[in-house]
């Protein structure tokens, strides 16, 4: 098969989207694939003007010069070469070759939804929502999808406008071998981040502090624990630098807790950090997948995770759940919520040693969904599947 994989501009802030085409890209080049990468390159973007202009000349980029640039290359190519859009976000891309063999990947529709006024926590101002149009318009013109989960597939057809001649679901396959470590390596690994893993060990936070991640959720919920817990185990909040709101919230836990946020580390100290956790508390409002929960079990650490799509599709029967938080907007049963949750942590700490590591077994297994070997295979066989559909009606 001959691929062109389209991706975000490496000048955007987005880091997981390039690695994901990149991803693609070596994996079907390994398989014996050709493979190319296109994108916008930084042309009016590199113009020194103040900083506030420079999404716009982001813009002219991405949307005039490189579909120019898109229009020519076509030219150029074989009829039965596929374009692999990485990222439905790209849809203002989609109407450029939405008449050649395309499939577009799709990963999560926050931004979307919150555009459309259905996510309280997250407004969108004018200009928000009329990129968020474009985007839809553009990937609507699209026919075939790849979906990261189940839930992310019912939101993609709520907001087609036509049914998809292909729409399938395959998950992530984890982007690092994450393995369960041994004492000896994961202490090494945090002792590299100047760490030391406490006696009694402790719970674990991994993510970023998009909106959401409810990392304020997660310390709502320790909070709660620190003051029913007499000998509380320390909370590590490892991924993005803390906000001054979860600062203020840290700092207010009572009794013994103690909260650590941690940001900067390497891949293998992540897996250290699962490798060594007692319990992950991962209380999302929302995901397209949900990286860390794969990431955790597949590292032997159990997950308390919030019992809705996408999270009940990564964390099967291996996971503990607790219901969503309630909206804040709404006000009421945020309290009671953080200490239903907080006795579960407890709970599940207190889990016979026998039941853990049941729940440790079913961890691995579940994990083993999410090889990206088996990941790589099915999307291989989609896009085979497309391109030789194509001939046939050519």
């Amino acid at each position: 098969m001959r691929l062109v994989i389209l991706t975000h501009p490496q000048f955007l802030p987005s880091e997981s989207m390039p690695r994901f085409a990149q991803m693609i890209s070596q994996g079907m080049h390994a398989r014996g694939h050709s493979t190319t990468e296109w994108t916008a390159k930084p042309f009016f973007y590199k113009l020194p003007v103040p900083s506030k202009l420079k999404k716009w000349l982001g813009y002219i980029d991405q949307f005039i010069v490189f579909p120019l640039q898109v229009r020519r290359r076509l030219r150029q190519l074989a009829p039965d070469t596929l374009f692999v859009f990485s990222d439905q976000a790209l849809g203002p891309w989609v109407p450029l070759v939405a008449h050649r063999p395309h499939v577009i990947h799709v990963h999560d529709f926050m931004a979307l939804r919150s555009s459309l006024g259905e996510v309280v926590q997250n407004p969108t101002g004018w200009s928000g929502r009329q990129y968020q149009a474009l985007i839809q318009r553009g990937f609507g013109q699209g026919h075939a999808f790849i979906s990261v989960s189940e839930k992310t597939r019912a939101d993609l057809h709520r907001f087609l406008p036509h049914k998809p001649s292909a729409s399938e679901v395959v998950y992530n396959g984890l982007n690092f071998p994450f393995r369960r470590m041994t004492k000896p390596e994961y202490s090494a690994a945090l002792a590299a981040a100047g760490l030391a893993v406490p006696a009694s060990s402790f719970l674990l936070h991994v993510g970023g502090n998009q909106w959401y991640k409810n990392r304020l959720g997660v310390l709502e919920v320790y909070a709660a624990y620190a003051r029913q817990t007499q000998n509380p185990l320390p909370l590590w909040m490892v991924g993005a630098r803390a906000t001054a709101a979860m600062t203020a919230l840290a700092q207010s836990v009572v009794g013994k807790g103690k909260v650590q946020f941690l940001s900067g580390f390497t891949d293998d100290q992540v897996c250290a950090a699962y490798s060594a956790a007692r319990l992950m508390i991962f209380p999302s409002f929302a995901e397209g997948f949900g990286w860390p929960i794969a990431e955790a079990m597949a590292c032997g650490c159990p997950v308390l995770t919030t019992d809705e799509a996408p999270m009940t599709e990564v964390g099967g029967e291996a996971a503990f759940y607790i219901p969503r938080r309630p909206d804040s907007a709404a006000g009421d049963g945020a309290d009671d919520w953080a200490a239903k949750a907080a006795k579960r942590v407890a709970e599940i700490l207190a889990l016979p040693a026998d039941v853990g590591q049941l729940r440790q077994t079913q961890g691995f297994k579940q994990a083993a969904q999410f090889d990206p070997q088996r990941t790589m295979t099915a999307y291989e066989k989609i896009y085979q599947h497309l391109v030789s559909t194509e001939k046939a009606a050519a």
